[in-house]
């Protein structure tokens, strides 16, 4: 890493060039070829996977997306002549669009006049709501945006007096999208400010979030093109966004910190950065490393929908490692002493290198966690438990346009086909059979009477069937809502009780298919390999942790504290989006179920970004006990040089990740929402309340290692040794977590000050 940091700030022009050659070039390409994500949630050999298969064999014709235009008046029908007039014309234009494949509605598209059969279907009972079916010629994923505007845009121009028109389905979904970056524009301007809050600096205050954008713009551009070799989430560069702007900053934050004392002390530029690098930066490649680790972790799913998210997040924290190790360097070579401030510098020249202890706030709060850690411990305790109950109500689900903003065009849509046609007309199950033989074909065709009489069906239609008979299509809405329990409870009872009824004496097999079922059959994938998941990330970072601080009870009591974190964060992401809880004033919609997906990837992140804590936290405590085996003095030490630094880099990361809640998408939001307060919860409860708490009431069996184990493992060392040398009064303002072998210091004011 010396050498490294040394070649940088030797050929800064070059390494900044390079930097910004890939930059350009990433973005270019990515640019050029243009992105390739995906929203598809099915998992192959699932019921609602294999009903989607059939039918896309099927009925080929089927397989791009139907969207909805609603029209609604409040006085008179739409049968009237004046709305036919005016909505039959446009339905027509919308048809001759480029992308637009069909368009079915009400009325006859020649002379405009009511349609008669199932036409007459897409007409409310009231006769104050209709609809029409739109085909697009490729799923929404493949979509261009401005094809799917060009019909919003045409539709609507039929609005006004009296006549509302709204459009729904998850190709119009795209029209609602992000189309700015006020989101990341305001984390950064949060994370700009707490910086120079800190620094004092302008000069110093850039450095981190330069690093930070240079690294997150090339590893967005990167995800658009990993998108067309595998399959990767739309979310996925937003998602990766928001963990590399947060990361990058506060690990450029860890360097520019240590830079700056070494230049108090009194090293020349380069030296300051050399050391900055060698010891902080070791740190950042560790906590980037257990960041990484944690998020492909969701490999073990084998699920590609996952993978592909694993690997972009991790694309993200692997480019923010670098930049800070290469382009930071190069950076604090080329700006100099203006690192510091001008009062700073200022001091420098005339009282020369001081030595800095730490005082103030954390020195007085370390006391008292010490003087009262029961009563504290108790305290964040539970804090931590009342946060997690929510938890307990968790519902995975299906997700769907209901919750989007009330403004929006696709939840008006929804609004008025649920008032007009029932909630479930906006989530329809499709049962699709395999029929062989004149049997299995009566038990089909008897099908429909059965389900119209089952509890929670409103209407079915069909069956169809396709050219040859073997496969048949029966179409029924649910009297709920396709994010209902209710609707789940449905496909449960038409899975286990109604279709197996129905198929006894036959061999006909129906699948189950539809919004529900393929989110339902997704979350029970995920829930099912969830212990798996949580117990290979647990692990790994639990070993990580025993070799770094030879002890049993430090990773126990981190994988606890990890899981108390994901706990409370995931209670306070239900009680806003799936009770609803403030959700309305944040502009994001109504309550609604959890995303399947959601739980896995939290878990990810959560156990990279607590293990940086834990380790930087640790180690300071781990050098103090080494040196004095006094474990009362040891935590004291450890939380009075760090807790103030934990909660400044985390003030940055929960500025950057609530600031993403103005995203305008509701997963992303999920994420920014859980991941803040999950950060807030780990370095202001967890890691400055009840982890030292609970080392002072554990005494001494915090730092307990069987002999026989402690032989056997391997000793591992982030930092340089050469660094604890030269450098024994090493302040704790750098990176997360770093056990470093310290000299014996001659009296206890000399012991060194280490940020891991």
């Amino acid at each position: 890493m010396t050498a490294l940091a040394r070649w940088c700030l030797r050929r800064r022009a070059l390494v900044i060039a390079l930097w910004l050659a890939v930059l350009a070039g990433v973005a270019a390409a990515a640019g050029a070829l243009g992105s390739s994500y995906s929203n598809d949630y099915t998992v192959p050999g699932t019921e609602a996977g294999r009903a989607a298969d059939r039918m896309a064999a099927a009925f080929p014709g089927r397989s791009g997306d139907s969207d909805t235009i609603v029209w609604h008046t409040g006085s008179g029908t739409v049968r009237a002549e004046a709305v036919r007039d005016r909505m039959a014309p446009v339905l027509d234009r919308i048809a001759e669009l480029p992308g637009v494949a069909s368009v079915d509605g009400p009325y006859d598209r020649q002379s405009g006049s009511p349609a008669d059969g199932a036409a007459e279907r897409r007409v409310s009972a009231d006769g104050h709501t209709a609809y029409a079916s739109v085909v697009f010629d490729a799923p929404a994923d493949d979509l261009d945006a401005k094809t799917v505007q060009a019909v919003v845009d045409t539709a609507q121009s039929a609005s006004g007096d009296g006549l509302t028109v709204a459009l729904g389905g998850a190709g119009i979904g795209l029209t609602d999208a992000p189309k700015s970056h006020l989101a990341e524009a305001i984390g950064l301007a949060a994370a700009a400010v707490v910086l120079f809050l800190a620094f004092g600096s302008l000069a110093a205050t850039a450095l981190p979030i330069i690093t930070a954008v240079v690294a997150v713009g090339t590893a967005s551009s990167g995800i658009g093109l990993l998108g067309h070799v595998m399959t990767v989430a739309d979310f996925a560069p937003m998602l990766g966004m928001l963990i590399g702007l947060g990361v990058g900053i506060d690990y450029a934050l860890f360097i520019v910190t240590r830079h700056r004392k070494n230049l108090r002390a009194g090293m020349d530029v380069e030296e300051a950065a050399r050391k900055a690098v060698a010891v902080s930066g070791r740190a950042v490649v560790f906590a980037g490393a257990t960041v990484c680790i944690a998020l492909l972790g969701m490999l073990v799913l084998r699920l590609s929908f996952l993978n592909g998210v694993a690997l972009a997040a991790s694309l993200t924290v692997v480019l923010t490692v670098a930049a800070s190790v290469t382009l930071l360097p190069a950076l604090l070579g080329l700006i100099g002493t203006r690192v510091l401030g001008r009062r700073e510098r200022a001091r420098l020249a005339a009282d020369g290198p001081v030595t800095e202890h730490p005082t103030g706030f954390a020195v007085r709060w370390a006391g008292f966690v010490e003087r009262h850690p029961r009563l504290l411990g108790g305290l964040a305790a539970a804090i931590m438990l009342v946060l997690a109950l929510p938890t307990l109500g968790l519902h995975l689900g299906t997700s769907d346009q209901g919750t989007d903003p009330p403004a929006s065009t696709t939840r008006q849509a929804y609004d008025l086909l649920a008032d007009g046609f029932g909630p479930g007309f906006n989530g329809p199950l499709t049962l699709v059979g395999d029929l062989d033989g004149a049997g299995d074909r009566l038990a089909f065709d008897d099908l429909p009477d059965r389900l119209r009489n089952t509890p929670g069906v409103a209407q079915v239609s069909g069956p169809e069937f396709d050219g040859s008979g073997s496969t048949g299509v029966i179409t029924v809405v649910p009297d709920s809502s396709p994010q209902s329990r209710d609707t789940s409870d449905l496909v449960d009872r038409l899975r286990h009780d109604v279709l197996p009824e129905a198929a006894d004496g036959s061999t006909l097999r129906v699948d189950v298919g539809g919004v529900t079922a393929g989110y339902d059959d997704f979350a029970d994938v995920i829930v099912g390999k969830l212990p798996l998941f949580v117990g290979v990330v647990v692990t790994l970072g639990c070993v990580l942790l025993l070799l770094a601080f030879r002890s049993i009870g430090i990773p126990l009591k981190a994988a606890v504290m990890n899981v108390a974190a994901v706990a409370s964060s995931f209670g306070v992401v239900v009680a806003v989006f799936q009770w609803g809880w403030g959700s309305g004033l944040l502009g994001l919609g109504s309550g609604g179920p959890i995303e399947p997906f959601l739980p896995v990837i939290m878990v990810s992140v959560l156990f990279g970004l607590s293990m940086d804590y834990q380790v930087f936290l640790v180690s300071r405590m781990y050098e103090e006990w080494r040196r004095t085996h006094d474990n009362r003095r040891s935590v004291r030490v450890g939380l009075a040089e760090t807790g103030r630094v934990i909660n400044s880099a985390a003030v940055i990361m929960i500025a950057v990740f609530s600031a993403f809640v103005l995203s305008g998408d509701r997963t992303i939001s999920m994420f920014g929402i859980g991941l803040a307060a999950a950060v807030a919860l780990d370095a202001f409860v967890l890691r400055t309340l009840l982890v030292p708490a609970l080392m002072h009431m554990l005494g001494g069996a915090n730092w307990w290692l069987p002999e026989r184990l402690e032989r056997l493992l391997p000793r591992i060392s982030i930092e340089p040794p050469e660094e604890t040398a030269d450098e024994p009064d090493a302040t704790a303002d750098d990176g997360p977590g770093a056990p470093v072998p310290v000299p014996e210091p001659r009296h206890a004011a000399d012991a060194p000050l280490v940020r891991g």
